[in-house]
Formats: C-alpha cells, structure tokens, sequence
C-alpha cells in the first residue's frame, strides 16, 4: 500500500513538472542545494533567538534599541556577503520605549497585577499610589458625576471580561479539508448579499473629548481589561506617535482575571488600592524610521529585481517571535541559503525588512512611492473621505522606472507557521508557475494555491502599485490565540522545524523567480478609486 501511495505521489510530481513550460520546471538540482543547507545547517532559530530575545522588542520609531537591532541585522546581512545594506528612513513620528513598569494591588490584600502599558502614553512620576474606581461614561453628560472624584485615582473604564474555558486546542494546523476551502474561488456575490451592517446606536462621547476629561480631573492612569486569559493579554497603542498630538494618561491594560477581581471587590463596596509606577520615553529629536536593505547581486538580469521580507517592527508587551521576527528570520535565513548554497540568481535579489506595519505598512507604502510608483499626496490637512482626499484618491499613480524591473515580492508575516501554499492575490497567470515550484515541496505540506487576496501585510503595499506581491498560506498555529501582538509572543512559542521549512521554501520560490527568463506575470493596474456612491 505505501509503494502505491508513494508511486502515486511521483506521477503526480511528474505531471505536474511536465506541464510547466520549459523555464518554469523547478530546478530540482537547486532545489537539493537549498534543502541540505536549510534543513542540515540551518540558522533560522539562530537569528530568531538574536531577533526575539537579544534585540526585542522593536516598536517602530526611533528609540536607540530599535536601531541597536538595525545595526545587528546590516552587520550580519554584511556577514553573508550581501552587498548595498543600508536603511531607507520614512516619516514615522515619534518613538517610543517602556523603561520600566511594574503594578501592585495594595489592599484590601496585596496582589502582584499581570498588566502592561499601551504605547505611546505617559509614564508616572516615580511610583503612584491611589484608588482604584469603576467608571461609566457613554455620553458627555455621564461625565459630571464624577467630576472632581477622580483626582489620582485608577480609573476602571470597562466592566468585568468575560473568561470561559477551553475546550479546543489552541494550536491548531489546517487540515486537508481546510486548505481545499482556501483554494475554492469564494462565492460570486456572497458579500454583496451580506447587505449593510445593523445601524449602530447614538455615538458615545468622543474619544479626545473623555481622555482630555480625564487629563483635567488628574488620574493616575486608565485601566482596561485585556483580550485574552491565563495570563494572556492583547496590547496595543493608546497615545498618538505625531508631535504636538493631544497628551493621553497613562493607559494599562490589566490581565482579564486580575482586572475581574479588582472589580468584583469594587462592587462589594470594598476600596481597592492600586500601586504602579510606568517609565516610558518619547524621542522626538528623529521623526523618522527606517526600512532595512540588502541585496544579492544578479548576473545577466541584474538590473531586474527580486524582492522578499517581512516586518522588523513588532509589539512592546512581548518580544514579536511570531510577528514578525518569524518572518524576518525566515528572510534573513532565505538569503543566506542562497548564497551558503552557491547559487547565482540571474536577477538581483533584495530583502527588505520593514518598518511601521503595525502602524499601517508605513515602511513598505513608503518604499513602493519611492522606488516603483509615486502615488500624489493628500493636500494638508484633508480628511479622510472628503472631497479632496477623494479626488486624490482617483488620481493613478506616476510610476517610476523600477516598476518596470520588479518580478516579484514574496512576503512572510502570518505568525510562525510552517508554508502550506501561496495566495494568488487574484492573479491566475502565476498558477501553472506556481504549481511547477511548488510540486517538489509536496512532501513537506505546501500544497495549496488560493486566487484569494489576503490583507493585513506589506505585499499589499506592492499589489495595490499593479506589482506581484504574494503572502504564503500558512498554519495558523496559536498565531490569534495566543501570540499575535500579545505578551505571550516570545521564542518559545516557536516551532523550529515550522521556520526551516518555511525559509527553505522562501528561498526555492526566489531563487526561481531570479532565474525566470521572463518577469513574473502581472494583473492589470489597479483602477483608481472611486467615491462611495451610497447605494448598496
């Protein structure tokens, strides 16, 4: 039975390979060469440790421990033999760094408290002790009874999470049946017919309004309860990086158990004394962040270009293993196969790492308007959806000279999981490519093509410019469970073989766009936007 099975998945190879145009059979010699050094002698765990242990976390701006980190990824990038490592600075706003935090119930019991700050807020003047009270504010008037109450208090915004228990794993990896649903075309029609969201109820007090009530009545700092449980929690950003934005108090969100006790006591009519002292700091002398560029030069299709990366920045609550200094070693470790291998790509290859994904794949759209296709800015100050941002919106783009040299941008960034295939991004021309270089990679669970779009990661930043940029499909593992942008998003949450697997994969993909006599196949320019008609 095994010899059938094993027979069977042969012919399928060779079926697939023999489909596949002359210079898109995948270069099975390669292919072993990139293998015995990814597999044999890997790094990738390596540069993972350095990435999320020793150079950790890298929120994006301009801290110096953001650029300690730079200069080890430019150092060893060097190491390599990789040519032309410099960073390309973008307009970011100000950094930020956590210097020290620590939060403490004092009574009725003492209680160490799970909790962090949010980004970009103030710290406090040196330890800061007060009550801790309970809030309720959904609209301006719900404001004057407390008015004067709250002078150094810890203001408790939202009620008790809710925490239930798990009865599924977390992890998880996707099954046979999955991927087949990820490769279906969606139903044609299927969002139109969701029809318009519910209409949504009177709006609650703005958000600049309550926190500069807040700012004016003096508390110690605004507690929330964290997404998540056992320990677990969400952590985002609660200041604005722009210089001059509206100051903000200290904001913590506050682990959903810990946050739940506290009010339970409140609601006993028991006080609650909390104690927390928050160092944070602003740099506001450098607005500017960076992305970080390598490059492996090409032979006879040099000045034609390869692109492959992930994001450098990451979350301040854990150390960003899975996002997304997975995806940069995965990169960094692509890289470094291709030349510990000896091959010699015909086009340049480039990595990139990217600054301020988080903050809205700033790096990658800065990089794309500065190298491929300049899109006009939005006259200053207009807002979004007026007329004159949307008449900017409707203008194409000017493209640049490199528009024309890209093959492609193969981007990691889904957490830790290993490659099970590669979404099309709507782009049926690269499927007969894509099946070839995948086949030999069947073995190691990468199997799937998908013609469906995904978001949320910098190769929309080249899609959106008329260029091919691809994410993988990957195993989802405890990426929305457990890790993403949470404090439980650290080393250890990592599956080594995952990374080897995925930087292998990473590498033949790259290799074999490099190699292509032609450029990659692209989709039409995007059309220009359009104002919202306000029919459905």
């Amino acid at each position: 039975m095994k010899r059938r099975i094993m027979a069977g998945a042969l012919l399928c190879l060779v079926a697939v390979l023999s489909l596949a145009t002359a210079q898109d059979r995948a270069d099975l010699a390669a292919i072993y060469k990139i293998k015995d050094e990814g597999l044999n002698r890997s790094q990738v765990m390596m540069l993972e440790s350095y990435l999320s242990d020793v150079y950790a976390p890298r929120l994006a701006g301009s801290s110096p421990y953001t650029r300690k980190a730079e200069q080890w990824v430019m150092d060893k990038l060097k190491e390599w033999g990789l040519v032309n490592v410099h960073v390309e600075p973008y307009e970011f706003g100000r950094g930020w760094e956590l210097k020290k935090f620590a939060a403490h119930m004092t009574a009725p019991v003492y209680a160490p408290l799970i909790a962090f700050p949010k980004a970009w807020t103030p710290g406090t003047n040196g330890a800061v002790r007060g009550e801790a009270v309970r809030v309720d504010i959904a609209a301006e008037s719900d404001m004057d009874k407390y008015r004067g109450k709250l002078k150094g208090a810890f203001v408790l915004t939202q009620g008790p999470g809710q925490v239930e228990a798990h009865f599924q794993p977390q992890a998880h990896r996707y099954t046979d049946q999955e991927l087949e649903e990820i490769a279906r075309m969606p139903e044609p029609g299927a969002r139109a017919r969701a029809g318009r969201p519910p209409a949504l109820g009177a709006p609650r007090v703005s958000p600049n309004k309550l926190m500069a009530f807040y700012l004016a009545e003096g508390v110690a700092a605004l507690l929330e309860p964290g997404r998540g449980d056992g320990g677990t929690m969400f952590v985002g950003r609660g200041g604005d990086r722009a210089r001059g934005a509206q100051p903000v108090p200290p904001q913590v969100v506050v682990a959903t158990e810990h946050y739940n006790r506290i009010c339970r006591i409140l609601e006993k009519n028991i006080k609650v004394e909390l104690e927390m002292e928050i160092q944070t700091a602003f740099y506001e002398e450098d607005l500017f962040d960076h992305n970080l560029i390598g490059e492996i030069p090409g032979t006879d299709k040099k000045d034609e270009i390869v692109m492959l990366g992930g994001h450098f920045d990451t979350w301040h609550s854990g150390t960003g293993a899975t996002d997304n200094s997975a995806g940069c070693a995965v990169a960094m470790e692509a890289v470094r196969i291709l030349q510990a291998a000896g091959l010699k790509p015909r086009r340049t290859v480039r990595i990139a790492l990217w600054g301020g994904e988080e903050s809205g794949l700033l790096g990658s759209r800065a990089y794309v308007n500065e190298h491929f296709a300049a899109r006009p800015a939005p006259p200053a100050g207009a807002e979004r959806g007026s007329p004159e941002f949307m008449k900017t919106m409707q203008q194409p783009p000017v493209l640049k000279p490199e528009h024309a040299k890209l093959s492609a941008y193969w981007n990691f960034d889904n957490g830790g999981g290993k490659i099970r295939g590669i979404y099309l991004q709507g782009n049926e021309q690269v499927r007969p490519i894509f099946e070839a270089w995948l086949a030999p990679f069947r073995d190691m669970g990468a199997t799937t093509l998908s013609i469906r779009n995904t978001g949320g990661t910098d190769h929309l930043s080249f899609d959106s410019a008329g260029l091919p940029g691809f994410q993988f499909i990957q195993d989802p593992l405890e990426y929305d469970t457990r890790t993403h942008h949470s404090n439980m998003d650290v080393y250890d949450r990592i599956q080594p073989g995952d990374l080897m697997q995925a930087a292998v994969i990473m590498a033949s993909m790259v290799y074999h766009t490099a190699m292509r006599d032609e450029l990659l196949p692209r989709k039409p320019l995007p059309a220009p936007r359009r104002p919202a008609t306000g029919s459905p």
